[in-house]
C-alpha cells in the first residue's frame, strides 16, 4: 500500500485517524502498532512475521545488553543483535544478487545449478533494519535507555509513516513522544498540508516524468542527447518521488503529533558532492556517520584511514540502496569524489566558484 494509492487515501487513512483519535490517550500506541502492522501485512502477511521476530530480537538483546552494561557480554550480546539484524538483511536483500552474480562468473544461470527460486524482498525492511541495529547500538553506547514497554517499541519499528521510505529513525530521538505527544489542530493542520505537498511532488511531477526515463533508459540505441535527457529525467523522477514520500511521512507524522527531521534540503543546489550529502537524505548520511564512519575510526586513525573509512562508508551506503553493481558503482563514484574534495580542500572553497554548482550537479546526475 503506498501513500499515493486510492487505497490508502480513501479506505486506510480515514479509518486509520478516526482510529486513533477514538481512542483513549493511554491507548494510543497501541492502535498505531495494529494499525501499522496492517498497513504492513496488507501487501504479505508473512512478511509480517518477518517484522514482528525483528522486533522481539531487538527487543531482547537490548535487555541483555543493558543488563551486562561495562562487561564483555555487553560487547558479545551487541555484536550477537547486531549480526542477527544485517544476516536478515543479507539473506532477503542480496542473497539473489550473489547467486546471479556467482552463476555469471560461471557463464550460466541460476536455474542451469539448480537454484529455481528467488527471494521476494521484504518492503521496508533496509529502514526497520537499520532502526534496530542503531537501537541496539546506542544501548551499549549508553547514549538511549532501553525500552521496558515492547508496545511503544514494537511501534516505532513499525511505525507506518516512516517504513516504507523512511526517514531513517532513532529510537532515542522519538521515545519521550511516544511517553507524550502533542496533539492540536495547529499540528494536524501543519501535517495534512506538508502531506499534501509530498504528494503533489509524487503524482504531478515524480510520475509524470517517469515515461520519459523509462523510454530512453530502454532506448536499443539511444543517442548522447537522449542519453542525457534520460538521465536527466531520471534525476527529477528520483528527487520528487523519494523527497515527496519523506514529505508525505513528516506531514502523516505530525497529524498524529509526532515531529520526524528533515529529510532532504534541496539538494540539486549543492556546490560539492560533500554539500550534497548534507542536503540528500539527510537521515541517512547522519546515520552512516554515526554508526559507520565512527565506527570504522572516523578521522582519528590518521590521514590515510580517513579517506580510506569516507570511501568505505560510500560503498557500504550504494550497496545499501540496492543489490546490483550499478549501486557498487554508484557509491563508488560518490565515495571517491568525496576523498578528492577532502584531499584538495575543495570542499571548503566550492562555494567560492560559480561554476561549482553546475559541477556538482552534472557529478550527481
Amino acid at each position: 500500500m503506498v501513500f499515493s494509492s486510492e487505497t490508502f487515501l480513501f479506505l486506510f487513512l480515514p479509518i486509520f485517524l478516526a482510529a486513533y483519535y477514538l481512542t483513549p490517550p493511554k491507548w494510543r500506541n497501541l492502535t498505531l502498532l495494529l494499525e501499522s502492522y496492517l498497513f504492513y501485512g496488507w501487501w504479505r502477511f508473512d512478511f509480517l512475521m518477518l517484522l514482528c521476530a525483528n522486533t522481539l530480537w531487538a527487543y531482547v538483546f537490548s535487555i541483555l545488553v543493558e543488563k551486562y552494561q561495562g562487561t564483555p557480554k555487553a560487547k558479545l550480546f551487541v555484536a550477537i543483535g547486531v549480526t542477527g539484524h544485517l544476516l536478515v538483511l543479507g539473506v532477503f536483500k542480496y542473497l539473489n544478487f550473489f547467486i546471479d552474480s556467482f552463476a555469471s562468473l560461471w557463464g550460466t544461470t541460476p536455474d542451469a545449478l539448480g537454484i529455481h527460486w528467488q527471494l521476494l524482498l521484504p518492503i521496508g525492511i533496509s529502514f526497520y533494519v537499520f532502526h534496530s541495529i542503531s537501537y541496539l547500538v546506542d544501548v551499549y553506547r549508553g547514549d538511549a535507555k532501553v525500552s521496558r514497554n515492547i508496545i511503544d517499541f514494537a511501534a516505532f519499528l513499525a511505525l507506518f509513516p516512516q517504513l516504507v521510505a523512511g526517514p531513517i529513525l532513532r529510537y532515542k530521538d522519538l521515545a519521550p513522544q511516544f511517553e507524550h505527544r502533542e496533539h492540536s489542530w495547529e499540528l494536524f493542520n501543519a501535517g495534512w498540508q506538508r502531506f499534501l505537498i509530498g504528494l503533489s511532488m509524487k503524482v504531478l511531477i515524480a510520475d509524470p516524468v517517469a515515461p520519459l526515463a523509462d523510454a530512453m533508459f530502454s532506448a536499443p540505441n539511444p543517442t548522447v542527447v537522449e542519453s542525457w535527457l534520460g538521465a536527466l529525467a531520471y534525476s527529477m523522477q528520483l528527487y520528487f518521488d523519494f523527497a515527496g514520500y519523506s514529505a508525505m511521512a513528516i506531514g502523516l507524522a505530525l497529524m498524529i503529533g509526532f515531529r520526524f527531521a528533515e529529510n532532504f534540503n534541496m539538494p540539486y543546489i549543492s556546490r560539492s558532492i560533500t554539500e550534497f550529502w548534507r542536503r540528500w537524505h539527510i537521515s541517512l548520511s547522519t546515520w552512516l556517520r554515526t554508526y559507520l564512519y565512527i565506527s570504522l575510526g572516523g578521522n582519528r586513525k590518521g590521514t590515510v584511514r580517513t579517506y580510506i573509512n569516507l570511501f568505505l562508508v560510500m560503498l557500504l551506503g550504494g550497496l545499501w540502496h540496492g543489490a546490483a553493481f550499478t549501486f557498487i558503482l554508484w557509491g563508488v563514484w560518490h565515495g571517491g569524489i568525496l576523498v578528492v574534495e577532502r584531499l584538495t580542500g575543495y570542499d571548503k572553497t566550492a562555494q567560492n566558484y560559480w561554476w561549482s554548482l553546475p559541477l556538482c550537479f552534472v557529478a550527481v546526475v
